[in-house]
């Protein structure tokens, strides 16, 4: 097999682990999950996953980084067309509650990860670095554009964003999901503007 095919075979495999993971740890849990019934699933032996990950967790965080990874990815597409920090943040914060919405195991996911892992210690603390980091980079950005107020931090604004999607998952109204991120968004924002 030439070098190109195998790496087409690699990307292919992992793709597929991947997507039998997310299958699999919907419909079964994520402490239910075994590599046995993942890699049953995407149709490899069991072998071949630890070719590309070391534990179900690895295989978690790898799943959530690309859901992320295409947020950022749309939010730098935004940028490009020269949109307020403002815009960028409610944005991403829309981006990411349709991604929450789209894959609802998520958020119970990490939460059951953390919590029934017998490797506690593969979970990062932060599970989405660079997703925090394209919200602080936004903020810098409009603080340092005069947009954003600078009198608060953007480590506390970044995380007053984050708690909108946990307080909206656990929310008792009786509001959609993504209509109840999207009023906090407006809240958030009205709050950190400056006039």
């Amino acid at each position: 097999m030439q070098a190109g095919m195998r790496e087409v075979k690699k990307f292919q495999n992992r793709q597929a682990i991947m997507v039998a993971a997310a299958h699999e740890f919907k419909t079964r849990g994520f402490a239910n999950t075994a590599v046995s019934d993942i890699m049953n699933a995407a149709r490899l032996g069991v072998g071949t996953f630890y070719n590309y990950f070391g534990s179900k967790e690895e295989v978690l965080m790898a799943i959530v980084r690309e859901l992320f990874r295409r947020v950022g990815d749309g939010v730098r597409e935004k940028a490009e067309n020269n949109s307020s920090s403002l815009e960028l943040l409610e944005h991403c914060g829309m981006s990411t509650a349709r991604l929450i919405d789209e894959n609802r195991f998520i958020l119970p996911l990490l939460a059951s990860a953390v919590e029934h892992s017998d490797k506690p210690e593969k979970i990062p603390k932060n599970l989405s670095p660079d997703f925090k980091k394209i919200f602080e980079e936004i903020i810098r950005r409009g603080q340092a554009a005069g947009e954003i107020r600078a009198d608060i931090p953007v480590d506390l604004i970044s995380e007053m964003f984050h708690s909108i999607y946990q307080a909206a998952a656990f929310s008792k109204l009786a509001i959609p999901f993504q209509e109840n991120i999207r009023l906090k968004i407006k809240i958030l924002l009205d709050g950190i503007k400056n006039d």
